[in-house]
């Protein structure tokens, strides 16, 4: 069984940032969300409302567009935020420790399509996607996953 939500209207950054904040408190190490869409969805600022929530203040939060890799450690488990946008060959990744961060560590993966099959087949995809016209404020948001997130994120749609 897949779950599926949405799209879900997130009207404004405030609201983005709740959204991400709920999920945030229910993330355990191991979790990988994978962040999809054009540029100017709204993945990065996403990624960063769900480190701050978890790590309780408001650390600064760089895109880790050129570094690939930014990682903050979370008390009880490191998050690892990955922008592939730049990445040219999955094995920069590999060396990096990303394969074993899946298992150990709370991973937010911007641009997941260029994880191939490495991408983890439990991970909870948000599909996101940037206002259609200038008239519009709301960034659209599309998320699915396995049946463990069914159970996990239930009551974040009720």
């Amino acid at each position: 069984m897949t779950f599926q939500a949405g799209p879900i209207a997130l009207q404004s950054e405030a609201e983005t940032a709740l959204f991400a904040q709920d999920l945030a408190a229910i993330l355990v190490a191991g979790d990988t969300i994978l962040l999809a869409g054009p540029i100017g969805a709204g993945k990065t600022a996403f990624a960063r409302a769900l480190i701050r929530a978890r790590l309780g203040n408001d650390e600064d939060v760089p895109s880790p567009t050129f570094t690939l890799v930014q990682t903050y450690e979370a008390g009880d488990t490191d998050i690892w935020h990955c922008d592939l946008y730049r990445l040219t060959q999955i094995d920069e990744l590999i060396e990096l420790g990303l394969d074993h961060a899946f298992e150990t560590a709370i991973c937010l993966i911007e641009w997941p399509d260029r994880l191939g099959s490495y991408a983890p087949h439990g991970a909870l995809t948000l599909t996101m996607s940037a206002p259609q016209s200038m008239s519009e404020t709301a960034h659209q948001m599309i998320v699915s996953g396995n049946e463990k997130w069914v159970r996990r994120l239930g009551g974040l749609f009720d």
